[in-house]
């Protein structure tokens, strides 16, 4: 039995705590540290009661966070003590004071626990000890960490920087207009994590959404949707006309005044795309996700998703058109890795928080890497194709005649995309970072891009890349007669884990659709961690399918996911035509008119079983008097090989072909043929 500690009180050792943790800014007293990173409590023991002592003393810490705190959620923890601070998960080490009166213990967090307020309590064989409280922040510092930044100087601006500047007006004139973004101040981190805690995710299945933000990919998205009102009890009201019952959007200079009223009295009237991306940029960097307000020059809102900006006018020049080009618009840019999509797509990812157009129901935008956006990869997640029309959409202008038809009148692939600009690094500078959004304009390789970026773009309004995707993928040689393994891939891209129930069918099918008797099944449940996929494999076997496949040789693959929601069901079906054995037919000696000529016919069996009634059947205009000349061999054992000679004799000179068929009880319908040239 250990020895137990007798605590009189825990000092959560703040004032050393945020300084090592870079939140000394924050205007309250309280325990805020960032993932992955240590942090030091200091237990006071009663007078009079037992040291610590390393080997004999021995406890356990608990940390909790949301409603629901579940192991298998990553939102409960119990670890020991270990002999060393481990960097990959939460782990702890502890040192006793000389004096015997304090207990130093190091805690380490997993550097991919979810974000948020924990509690921290102190097991000791059952006897509970609650050491308070602490708020757990994405850490830019932590090389572990999704949202690690190697530069200081780039931490020090996109997640400390509480000031900053928003650029507005037209690429001829742009101006930098000053933001408070105050994301220290008093009272902001909490009304940030209640921003999460309000989320619609968050309402339907809190152990789900409190699991999920580990993930700053899923954090980014819930924001954008939360800083609008639209769907849910957001931040902002957006106007971009009458402002009657609030405030004007161009008189807000700070996002302090905004989240405060939003706490108090729900969402505040009124934003516009500028309020929306500052306060964005506010609650991404509070929670440790280094954010940069951008603003793009000749904004395009692409409404049917075709990367083309139509104006459409009659011939009075009304405009009759829902796209639009706007002069400027904001949004911004969070950093972090992408491994749903692979690494070459880390780094900085849009998202836009102004309510434009709606993304899986709900008015959001993005995260979208800004490298797919460059290189027009509009099949990765999540809305490519409309944050790319935004800075490349070309645009072509088009009157609508009396008679109906549509003539264009002019265009530009230059207009749209410009001055994309951002504020510098440790200065009120402009910086231009349209290079990092498009290629330059008009150049080989920006023409190149857009190409391809359409080409992506119908595959995606076609369906090809879901969420949540389901294929059939097959054995490279599947011949009639073989065994041979088939697979169902689950690739899961959507923000969570998925739990599902996966089937796989194999049936006999006929060329009209006609489905047979079964010849294979598997089941199974699996877990897809975001990112990943899980395969299931069926291993179809001749002493199964041979005795229900028809001549078509055809077997209709079907998987099928079964789970708790309604998106996550899905199907997926291929037919597999296996292949047939080839015929080898050689012609002995010439072919002349009117004299006998043999063809030499043979076919490997592939099957492990004998094939009865064996017959070659040859046929060709000019070649066997307009009938069919049949051979009957009997039977041909496995593996064997079925012979014949058949003579014949053509009656017309020049080209022709020679039609062969095998059959047999087995195996039928295998057909090849040879060109035959006919002297005179």
């Amino acid at each position: 039995m250990s020895q137990v500690l007798d605590i009189e009180r825990c000092d959560l050792d703040i004032k050393r705590n945020s300084s090592s943790h870079h939140t000394d800014q924050c205007a309250e007293e309280r325990l805020i540290v960032r993932r992955g990173q240590p942090f030091n409590i200091i237990l006071h023991l009663k007078a009079g009661s037992k040291g610590f002592k390393p080997g004999e003393t021995s406890f356990t810490l608990i940390v909790e966070t949301g409603p629901l705190p579940r192991k298998e959620s990553d939102t409960k923890f119990c670890f020991g003590l270990s002999d060393s601070i481990v960097d990959t998960e939460w782990s702890a080490l502890a040192t006793n004071d000389p004096s015997g009166n304090t207990v130093s213990v190091s805690i380490s967090s997993s550097p991919n626990a979810p974000i948020g307020i924990y509690t921290l309590t102190l097991d000791q064989e059952g006897q509970k000890t609650s050491l308070g409280k602490f708020t757990l922040l994405f850490n830019a510092w932590c090389h572990r960490d999704a949202v690690y930044m190697r530069s200081e100087t780039k931490r020090q601006e996109y997640v400390l920087e509480q000031h900053g500047q928003v650029y507005r007006g037209t690429y001829k004139r742009i101006k930098g207009k000053p933001w408070n973004f105050g994301q220290f101040e008093s009272g902001i981190l909490d009304i940030c994590l209640k921003i999460l805690d309000d989320n619609p995710k968050f309402v339907s299945d809190a152990d789900k959404d409190c699991s999920a933000r580990k993930n700053p990919i899923y954090v980014t998205r819930v924001l954008s949707a939360m800083i609008n009102s639209n769907d849910d009890m957001g931040v902002l009201v957006g106007s971009w006309d009458k402002f009657l019952g609030g405030v004007h959007p161009g008189t807000w200079i700070g996002s302090g005044a905004i989240l405060r009223q939003w706490a108090e009295s729900g969402p505040v009237r009124y934003g516009q795309c500028w309020v929306f991306a500052a306060v964005s940029c506010t609650v991404s960097r509070a929670l440790g996700i280094p954010c940069r307000v951008v603003t793009n020059f000749g904004s395009a809102h692409d409404t049917d998703g075709n990367l083309i900006i139509e104006n459409l006018y009659d011939e009075n020049g009304e405009a009759m058109s829902s796209d639009s080009v706007w002069n400027f618009h904001v949004w911004v840019d969070s950093w972090m890795t992408r491994p749903d999509l692979g690494t070459e797509f880390d780094g900085w990812q849009t998202s836009d928080p102004t309510p434009q157009e709606t993304s899986d129901g709900v008015f959001c935008c993005g995260p979208a890497s800004l490298k797919a956006i460059k290189e027009g990869e509009l099949t990765k997640k999540y809305d490519a194709p409309f944050i790319f029309a935004e800075v490349n959409a070309d645009v072509v202008d088009l009157v609508r005649l009396s008679n109906g038809e549509f003539v264009k009148f002019s265009g530009s692939t230059k207009s749209v995309g410009r001055f994309i600009s951002t504020k510098a690094v440790g200065s009120d500078d402009r910086h231009d970072i349209t290079h990092q959004y498009k290629y330059s304009e008009g150049s080989e390789e920006e023409r190149r891009v857009y190409e391809k970026a359409q080409h992506h773009n119908k595959l995606q309004q076609r369906g090809e890349e879901p969420g949540l995707a389901l294929k059939i993928k097959l054995a490279d040689n599947m011949t009639v007669g073989s065994d041979f393994e088939v697979y169902a891939v689950l690739t899961n891209n959507s923000m969570e884990a998925k739990t599902c129930k996966l089937m796989l069918f194999a049936r006999a099918v006929g060329y009209n659709g006609k489905r047979g008797d079964s010849c294979g099944f598997a089941s199974d449940k699996v877990e897809v961690p975001y990112g990943e996929e899980r395969r299931m494999s069926l291993k179809l076997e001749y002493g199964h399918y041979g005795s229900v496949i028809t001549s078509d040789r055809m077997i209709l693959l079907s998987a099928m996911t079964l789970g708790k929601h309604t998106n996550d069901f899905h199907k997926a079906e291929k037919t597999v035509v296996l292949d047939e054995p080839d015929i080898q037919i050689k012609l002995v000696g010439e072919a002349k008119l009117n004299q006998s000529v043999t063809t030499e016919v043979s076919l490997l069996n592939p099957l492990p079983e004998t094939l009865q009634d064996c017959s070659f059947t040859i046929e060709g205009a000019g070649l066997t008097d307009g009938k069919p000349m049949t051979k009957k061999i009997g039977s041909v054992g496995p593996k064997q090989e079925a012979k014949a000679s058949i003579e014949f004799s053509p009656a017309r000179a020049g080209s022709s072909v020679l039609f062969v068929n095998f059959d047999s009880n087995k195996l039928q319908n295998i057909k090849s043929s040879i060109k035959v040239e006919v002297k005179e």
